[in-house]
């Protein structure tokens, strides 16, 4: 379902070169743009929470614990050769 979302002329114009440049369409574009955004958002927020967690020791020891408990799979099934 399309939807209309108003932009300034400016930030038109921006999108019509990216467009001609590109060879693609104005709406691929601003959907790859949010994707970027939203994956952006997502690390800005995970990293913000990681940076609390750091900020509590008896937290953060025990994330590194975890941390510890999970190495040990990272070669679950593979040969020393591989």
């Amino acid at each position: 379902m399309a939807q209309t979302v108003r932009i300034d002329s400016r930030t038109h114009d921006i999108l019509k070169r990216l467009s001609d440049d590109r060879g693609q369409p104005m709406t691929e574009l601003l959907a790859e743009a949010v994707e970027e955004l939203r994956r952006e958002e997502m690390l800005r927020r995970t990293n913000e929470a990681y940076a609390r967690l750091r900020e509590d020791p008896r937290a953060w020891a025990e994330e590194m614990r975890e941390r510890e408990a999970w190495d040990v799979t990272l070669a679950d099934g593979l040969d020393d050769d591989q």
